[in-house]
């Protein structure tokens, strides 16, 4: 396995600033290049919103491989999933594979399961191993191999739900979600009403009370009161406040009569570390009462 930068990816960070056309010429060319297997983020950011006037949607469809990332990569998600193309909301470069210390067992186990594996069939199970969001800072070389610390797993919560639900997986970080509606990613309602949705938090963390305002903007559109169920990432806080979360999802669903949607939270992708891979357009089946999350179709061929 060859790894290769894209042609902008060590430009100074100023320049890349002003010039958004560059970034998505590198994501094109990527695309484009044959030799490519496969694109992984280098890390999030806040501006990929930026890029999508020059995104080549044509391009996508006709040449489709595995794209990974998170956070404000859902963006590219989003064009992927216009496209028709699978996509992978996963680990990037920075904030999964350069973990300090190594990968996460559990991180390690999901690439493999996913990503080289044509598996029509795949439980996730939750993550055993324990959970973190402490920062330690990447520029300073004696912190490489210090493993973070590690919280004891709680558990999934599943909220609400009975029964079997099956639906396409669509979502990502939830406050870039909300920049997307009304661009040209943002699918149709006919989408959204087969899909199973996954949202998660940025480290920005927004509190309770501004979930349930996006969750009220995304239900404007009509497209929350379509879903097949929502899974819903462990939350960039301190454990103590997980419960806030919880109730302002519920809070929504109630006030859109939705109380038999299924509901799980806390759940390992996202933010905080080590997550699963969630596969974008690929089947999901919720089993409520067996408290069992499954993929019943094969991410990649």
């Amino acid at each position: 396995m060859t790894v290769v930068e894209s042609r902008h990816a060590m430009a100074d960070a100023a320049w890349l600033a002003e010039h958004p056309e560059a970034r998505a010429s590198d994501l094109m060319e990527a695309f484009a290049d044959p030799s490519i297997r496969a694109i992984i983020s280098t890390i999030g950011g806040d501006d990929s919103i930026r890029l999508l006037p020059f995104l080549d949607f044509v391009l996508i469809r006709n040449n489709p491989k595995i794209f990974l990332g998170y956070s404000d990569s859902t963006v590219t998600h989003f064009a992927c999933f216009k496209a028709g193309v699978v996509s992978f909301y996963g680990p990037s470069i920075m904030a999964g594979f350069g973990e300090n210390g190594g990968l996460f067992p559990y991180m390690a186990s999901a690439v493999r399961q996913i990503l080289f594996s044509k598996e029509a069939l795949v439980q996730v199970l939750p993550n055993l191993e324990g959970w973190t969001y402490e920062r330690l800072e990447w520029g300073k070389p004696e912190l490489q191999t210090q493993r973070r610390k590690l919280h004891p797993c709680s558990g999934w919560r599943w909220l609400q739900g009975s029964g079997i639900h099956r639906g396409g997986l669509i979502g990502g970080c939830l406050e870039v979600v909300d920049w997307l509606r009304g661009t040209p990613v943002w699918p149709e309602l006919s989408v959204w009403r087969k899909s199973m949705l996954f949202l998660e938090l940025s480290e920005e963390a927004i509190p309770p009370s501004a979930v349930v305002r996006v969750l009220r903007s995304i239900a404007a559109t009509g497209a929350l009161q379509e879903v097949r169920g929502i899974l819903f990432g462990r939350p960039y806080v301190e454990e103590s406040s997980f419960a806030g979360y919880d109730s302002a999802l519920l809070h929504v669903c109630r006030e859109l009569g939705l109380e038999s949607l299924p509901l799980i939270t806390q759940m390992d992708f996202g933010h905080t570390d080590p997550m699963f891979i969630v596969p974008y357009g690929v089947e999901a089946e919720i089993d409520c009462d067996r408290q069992q999350l499954r993929y019943i179709e094969a991410a990649t061929s």
